[in-house]
């Protein structure tokens, strides 16, 4: 790219979009949380094409039943390892939807709010029925691609230039 041409990246559009998600376990068990918490973090990052650097910062929501471990840990573990997480518990309302880790990025895109797939999975389908309607997922090549995740450096955004 020559000197005079502008940077395609700077020309975009950026704002901060916030993108949900939750899913739920069996059991309060550290493997499980990491497991349902990773699953869950890739199938909303491949369905907005959604790269780590990008990520503003993300909380987790845990209910009250849930204390195993931090679920942010599994955004670490796929290389999330700059952005700023926060993890706290969920209010806790009586008859909500036990065993639940929720999510909230705040990813800086060029996509509309009504582009935005969020992502609702396992029990947690009752949260949102009206944004739980992904196509099939095949969880065996989602846990191939999650495994190629952690074992790879993760892309970056070019440096800007000054």
């Amino acid at each position: 790219m020559s000197e005079s041409s502008p940077d395609p990246v700077d020309e975009r559009r950026w704002l901060c979009r916030g993108v949900r998600g939750a899913t739920t376990v069996s059991a309060n068990d550290r493997d499980e949380i990491l497991a349902s918490t990773r699953q869950l973090l890739a199938l909303v990052m491949r369905r907005n094409e959604m790269l780590p650097c990008d990520i503003g910062s993300a909380t987790f929501t845990v209910t009250k039943d849930l204390d195993a471990e931090f679920p942010a840990l599994a955004a670490r573990q796929l290389g999330w390892l700059d952005v700023p997480l926060l993890c706290s518990y969920e209010v806790a309302v009586p008859g909500s939807l036990p065993l639940c880790i929720r999510i909230l990025i705040h990813w800086n895109t060029d996509r509309q709010q009504d582009e935005i797939e969020h992502v609702y999975i396992k029990g947690a389908k009752a949260l949102r029925p009206d944004l739980s309607k992904l196509p099939p997922v095949d969880f065996e090549e989602l846990e191939r691609w999650i495994q190629q995740q952690m074992n790879e450096p993760q892309p970056s955004r070019p440096a800007r230039r000054s």
